[in-house]
């Protein structure tokens, strides 16, 4: 089964005897809770719950390895020693960039930490620091798309969402169990009032869709703007009260000029609202 080599990640190590209590005070994951073998997404949030950094985080003998953008290392590095204070924690960046992925049946040759998100899509998939596998990263473009699975840069900006948009509330990336942390407010009330409108969806048309970024519309209105794109197939982040509304009514709905469907994944239980009243809100 595919082996892909992802050479824009890089791993952040976070080690020191305080390591895990800084983590559960700070990022969206319950940190306490993973298992050893076990990645799970997170996020560090801004004050007003927006997403600063997102990346996937496992257990790493006693410590943890953070996996984020190569872009992105630096400044996750930075952020999280402003918060470390007298804690008795050791932030290292490892040296070697980039991360293999490898799922299906042979998930288990490269070792490495099980993907919590996949597993939730019931694909089991690996990720491991290092080059173990030659194929095309289109691939696993290929299979983040047909599961509704996003990453910053290619399918949203940092400090432009907020976790519920990408899911990070069904994919075990945000907890409502574990005590406070940046932003907790903020998505623990979207969490209770159920506010959240926006929503990550697989995108499919008839013929290839446009570029990343291209304006989907219902009757002239933006609903949300495509992402990551794979020939016929695409993800974005939608209003999904008011995508609801375009397909209970038949409105067509358009990527450009090129007619799309849009689906929730089907993992996340989600269902697209029908109600012209909350599409207009």
């Amino acid at each position: 089964m595919p082996a892909v080599f992802l050479k824009d990640r890089s791993l952040l190590s976070v080690g020191g005897a305080d390591a895990q209590s800084f983590l559960q005070n700070l990022i969206t994951t319950d940190i306490i809770s993973l298992g050893p073998d076990e990645a799970r997404p997170g996020a560090l949030l801004t004050p007003q719950g927006k997403i600063l950094f997102d990346f996937m985080v496992w257990p790493d003998g006693d410590g943890y390895l953070i996996e984020t953008d190569a872009g992105e290392l630096d400044g996750l590095a930075k952020r999280l020693a402003m918060y470390k204070l007298r804690a008795a924690v050791v932030l290292a960046p490892l040296a070697e960039n980039g991360i293999t992925v490898c799922w299906g049946e042979d998930a288990d040759r490269i070792g490495g930490a099980r993907d919590s998100r996949f597993a939730k899509a019931g694909v089991t998939l690996s990720r491991r620091s290092g080059k173990y596998g030659d194929d095309a990263p289109s691939l696993y473009d290929a299979l983040r798309i047909r599961h509704g699975i996003v990453t910053s840069g290619s399918d949203f900006a940092l400090q432009d969402a907020f976790p519920h948009d990408v899911l990070m509330d069904l994919n075990g990336g945000l907890s409502f169990k574990k005590g406070c942390y940046v932003g907790q407010e903020v998505v623990s009330r979207m969490q209770h009032r159920g506010t959240a409108r926006r929503r990550v969806v697989t995108v499919s048309a008839a013929t290839a869709l446009p570029d990343a970024g291209t304006e989907i519309t219902a009757a002239g209105k933006v609903v949300g703007a495509l992402g990551s794109v794979e020939g016929d197939s695409g993800l974005a982040i939608v209003r999904i009260d008011r995508a609801g509304a375009a397909i209970a009514e038949g409105t067509p709905l358009l990527a450009g000029e090129t007619p799309v469907s849009l689906a929730l994944p089907e993992w996340s239980g989600l269902v697209f609202p029908t109600s012209a009243d909350e599409a207009s809100a």
